[in-house]
């Protein structure tokens, strides 16, 4: 039987955001996991068996096009929750949640999800609440992707899976940027080498290094900082 996780032991925002008593509903239907990278938490309109509180890592939300590849609409890290059907009284989505960025975290049954949920009205709060700041980056996701240009886009990407990876080395090759951007392999080939010109990554085979944080800001040109300050407002 595994050791039930202390919340000052959580390395997941939402865990360590709630109050002691919702984190103790929560505790006992946890399970410690790892999260090897292309590990698929959820398929297209499959009914979703389990969430998942990332702690260390990070999983790409895909929405999944008729005929052609699909597109990254968001990032879950250990600020998250995967699952958000569930929070949304839904049981299964079309799109395609898997692990991006390997790492660990903290598995609950969609039943047990469900069950706080209805048991404790403030742990629908929080859950409803995250939800909501996964919805802004969405949002600005498809906001950048259409007024946006690419080296820009890209920054912005960086930048969210900077936030995320624990560290400046992210693990990607130039095929995985361009799915996950929806552009073609050369684009993002050509926005890597501006970016890396400017001084602000490194580039190396499967692998880029954030070199400049505030000038990978600055690139992004507003259009990374608004979810991320909405969230700070919500989970602080």
């Amino acid at each position: 039987m595994s050791e039930i996780l202390r919340q000052d032991q959580s390395r997941n925002r939402i865990l360590s955001h709630l109050s002691a008593q919702d984190f103790g509903l929560l505790a006992s239907s946890l399970t410690a996991v790892d999260l090897p990278v292309r590990m698929q938490l959820e398929g297209p309109d499959k009914p979703i068996e389990y969430a998942y509180f990332i702690e260390r890592g990070f999983a790409s939300v895909v929405a999944n096009g008729t005929g052609s590849p699909g597109v990254e609409v968001g990032i879950i890290g250990s600020e998250g929750l995967t699952g958000m059907a569930l929070v949304m009284a839904a049981d299964r989505s079309p799109n395609t949640t898997f692990i991006q960025s390997p790492g660990r975290g903290q598995r609950i049954s969609a039943g047990d999800l469900n069950t706080s949920m209805e048991t404790c009205p403030s742990i629908r709060r929080s859950l409803l609440r995250y939800a909501h700041t996964f919805l802004v980056q969405m949002a600005y996701t498809a906001l950048a992707n259409s007024r946006s240009k690419l080296e820009t886009r890209l920054a912005r990407w960086l930048l969210m899976a900077h936030d995320r990876a624990g560290g400046d080395e992210l693990i990607l090759t130039h095929e995985f940027l361009a799915t996950m951007l929806g552009v073609r392999r050369p684009g993002v080939t050509v926005a890597l080498n501006f970016l890396e010109k400017r001084g602000l990554v490194r580039v190396q085979r499967k692998a880029i290094f954030v070199v400049d944080r505030q000038g990978l800001e600055e690139a992004a040109n507003h259009a990374y900082g608004a979810p991320e300050a909405e969230f700070r407002r919500l989970f602080g």
